[in-house]
């Protein structure tokens, strides 16, 4: 760039001012604070340890964060128990079919909120000091810890109105919901008015989410869920409720009209009876989050287990279609950062809230998946992990300005010098 850092300053140029701060070197810092597990198991394989090593930038698109606040979510559960770990070991290291090295340690934790502190040399959307947010691939190490490596594809600013807490309940749910409904069950905003959907399981993360991201899209949205949590849900735009401890959940949906997108959260038997409220010949869509896929392969190795889902997903699609003209899909979680940019525009718009059941502190993280570990969610469950004040993030980024500032006037003097 042919300005200096104090035209920069001066005209705003604030891609080449991004590109001028990532490229400095990293922070050293060799250890870091984290809660790991070293075995698959229950809530007693968690382990706390300040000797972790921390991650670093190794490509020119990471982005290194300092966590202030991450959530947990049912697949960090599953996953403390092993669940996909045969694909998710080949995902960190395709290598690791030719060797037996272990995964271990892993870090838990889907979703982050924090403060970035380091850049490769080619991310221009954020800077260090900058408040982000994201949710990290189950295949990467997670947001349990003091900081976390994503790539900048993967991170979006977080949202002007919340705090960390607030904010670090929202991005996996949000990839979640947005992979099933948009990407699986076409839905998105100019095309979900009016639109009938239907969500099993509605008061989770996941659930509570989908609810205010479809009212904001204009779709009439009906939710199972229990008695008790019907305010909850009536509260985040539900128009209607159907209580599946009142009595058999199918006949009383089969009162009802029938759905253009059906979003199960809950799995078990409920696609027997679901498909069958969907409307026929019109393209409308069973998507459900509840797949064998990683069961299988867990079960039956990578190949045969990817065979076994396969036929099974193939098998279900037919079905679906020559019956009554219904897709049936299957979603999955896919992280993108720029669909979390929208989120947060509709976030700091007031259309969509945070939904935050239980929030602890970092030391009580093994408690904090006992509560998951209960069920029945009403939202999400919060941890602590440091507190950030926006004041000290703006002062690190100011300071790393000057300081680059300074650095490249010495050098330009010296260069008149010579």
């Amino acid at each position: 760039c042919e300005f200096s850092t104090k035209t920069l300053a001066r005209t705003g140029c604030s891609v080449c001012f991004r590109r001028y701060i990532c490229s400095s070197p990293p922070r050293s810092q060799s250890c870091m604070s984290a809660w790991v597990i070293d075995q698959y198991g229950t809530n007693g394989v968690l382990r706390y340890t300040e000797e972790i090593t921390a991650p670093t930038i190794k490509s020119a698109t990471d982005v290194m964060i300092k966590v202030c606040a991450a959530s947990l979510n049912p697949l960090d559960m599953s996953m403390r128990g092993g669940y996909g770990s045969k694909l998710l070991k080949l995902r960190r290291d395709p290598l690791s079919m030719m060797n037996n090295e272990s995964e271990f340690p892993l870090i838990l934790g889907r979703d982050v909120s924090g403060v970035v502190v380091d850049c490769g040399s080619e991310v221009t959307y954020v800077a260090p000091g900058d408040e982000v947010w994201a949710s990290v691939p189950p295949w990467k190490q997670g947001s349990l810890a003091e900081f976390v490596t994503l790539s900048e594809y993967e991170v979006s600013h977080k949202p002007k109105l919340l705090s960390h807490i607030e904010a670090a309940s929202i991005p996996y749910v949000a990839n979640t919901a947005l992979s099933a409904l948009v990407n699986t069950g076409g839905l998105c905003r100019d095309s979900a008015s009016n639109k009938r959907v239907l969500i099993t399981g509605g008061s989770g993360g996941v659930g509570t989410f989908s609810i205010q991201l479809l009212k904001a899209w204009g779709a009439h949205v009906t939710v199972t869920c229990s008695q008790n949590a019907e305010g909850l849900v009536r509260g985040l735009g539900a128009d209607e409720v159907v209580d599946y401890t009142a009595g058999d959940v199918a006949e009383q949906l089969e009162k009802m009209e029938r759905f253009d997108v059906i979003l199960d959260g809950v799995g078990g038997d409920t696609e027997q009876w679901a498909l069958g409220l969907l409307k026929p010949w019109s393209g409308a869509k069973y998507v459900t989050l509840v797949t064998p896929l990683l069961f299988s392969m867990d079960s039956m190795g990578l190949f045969g287990g990817a065979i076994n889902a396969g036929v099974t997903l193939h098998n279900k699609a037919i079905q679906g279609v020559l019956s009554n003209g219904v897709f049936y899909r299957w979603g999955f979680y896919a992280p993108d950062g720029p669909a979390l940019d929208e989120v947060s525009r509709l976030v700091d718009s007031g259309k969509i809230l945070p939904v935050v059941e239980a929030h602890f502190p970092f030391t009580q993280v093994p408690q904090a998946f006992l509560k998951l570990e209960q069920g029945h969610a009403r939202g999400k469950t919060v941890v602590t992990v440091a507190e950030e004040d926006s004041r000290q993030a703006d002062e690190m980024a100011q300071r790393t300005y000057t300081d680059t500032a300074e650095t490249e006037q010495e050098m330009q003097e010296t260069l008149k010098q010579n």
